[in-house]
Parts: C-alpha cells; sequence; structure tokens
C-alpha cells in the first residue's frame, strides 16, 4: 500500500513539473518568440519605403501599432494576415478590411496571453483614449469609442461599419479583437474606435 501511494505521489510531482514547464513556455517561451518576430519586422519596416505598397503580402510588416493607455514602450509591429503564423508573430491585419487611415474599418486581432499578448490589457481602454497607428508616410490616431463582448462567430464586428455590415462606410474606424476571457476562446473582447487625424510623416 505504502508501495502504492508513494509511486503515485511521485507521478503526482513529475506531472506537477511538466505543467509547470509547460506553462512557462506557453507564458515566456512563446513570449521570447514573438520578441525575435518582433525585431524582423521593424526591421523590415525600417528598410521599406516611404510608402506601402499597393498589395501587403501575408506575413509582411504593416504598420507600428502604439497605445499610449498601455504604456510609453507599448509598441508592436503589425503583421499581414490573421492566421495562426501570423498571429504568433504580433498583431495581425485581417486581409479584407481597410488599410490604416482609409475609409472603412481597419481590423487588428492578437493574442491576450501567450505570443507576448499584445492584447492583453486592452479590456483597460476608455472612452477617447488613443489608438496610434504609424506606417511610412503617415500617422494614423484614432480614438476609442466603446467595447463589446461578443460571440465568436458574430462576424460584423469586422464589417466596414463595425456591427452594421449593410451601411456604406464614411468614417474611418478601428476595431482590436482579442479572446475573452483571458486563457479562454469562449468568447471575443472587442475595442472600436474612430480617426481623430492624420499626419503625413517627416522626411
Amino acid at each position: 500500500m505504502r508501495a502504492t501511494l508513494r509511486a503515485v505521489g511521485e507521478l503526482s510531482i513529475t506531472a506537477g513539473l511538466i505543467l509547470t514547464l509547460f506553462c512557462a513556455y506557453l507564458l515566456w517561451g512563446t513570449g521570447a518568440y514573438t520578441q525575435s518576430q518582433q525585431s524582423l519586422l521593424r526591421s523590415e519596416l525600417a528598410a521599406a519605403k516611404k510608402q506601402l505598397p499597393e498589395k501587403v503580402r501575408t506575413g509582411q510588416a504593416l504598420a507600428m501599432l502604439r497605445i499610449p493607455r498601455l504604456g510609453r514602450d507599448y509598441e508592436y509591429a503589425v503583421v499581414e494576415g490573421v492566421g495562426a503564423e501570423q498571429l504568433k508573430k504580433g498583431p495581425g491585419h485581417y486581409p479584407d478590411s481597410a488599410m490604416p487611415g482609409q475609409v472603412g474599418n481597419f481590423v487588428l486581432s492578437g493574442h491576450r496571453t501567450t505570443y507576448a499578448a499584445p492584447f492583453n490589457e486592452i479590456d483597460e481602454l476608455e472612452r477617447d483614449d488613443e489608438i496610434v497607428v504609424e506606417t511610412g508616410d503617415a500617422r494614423h490616431t484614432y480614438r476609442v469609442t466603446s467595447q463589446d463582448i461578443v460571440e465568436p462567430d458574430e462576424i460584423d464586428v469586422l464589417a466596414p461599419v463595425p456591427g452594421k455590415p449593410d451601411i456604406r462606410p464614411i468614417r474611418a474606424f478601428i476595431t482590436l479583437s482579442t479572446c475573452h476571457p483571458e486563457y479562454s476562446a469562449a468568447e471575443r473582447l472587442i475595442v472600436y474606435g474612430v480617426l481623430k487625424e492624420s499626419e503625413p510623416r517627416e522626411e
């Protein structure tokens, strides 16, 4: 009986260690991968010409994202695409949505827990907080208007006018999407914003 209990105890300890290591990998190991990919994306943006190409390829760097409310050091290179491989690199842009500063809905998706968790704290954003998107030729400043929690299949949030798929847009919007609650994909946390101003970048 004692031998059985000892064996069970040892197995439990081993399982606990394995689980701890796995959690550490999810939280820090995946983050290290994202940081290395972010360095590559930033270099790509720095080397790019002043204006974006007419068609940005999936996996290519698109813009820099800054959210002052989340700290002075908050900045991520945005990658084109929202597939699993793209979101491991950082926030991803839905290819069928508007480009930065354009009329329509500029839609971004990002991880909330693993892979550096770029959207972990977007629930802290408040009305009128700024979301800054910098491309090679302009700095686009959006202001937050509201938040929502939706089901994963509620794709109306991706429409050119968020939540109103039958309306033609006349303004530029931004939508941030991430999983909700943390460590779950049961729902989606959505942050909405509208373009406040666009400024040409200096040479």
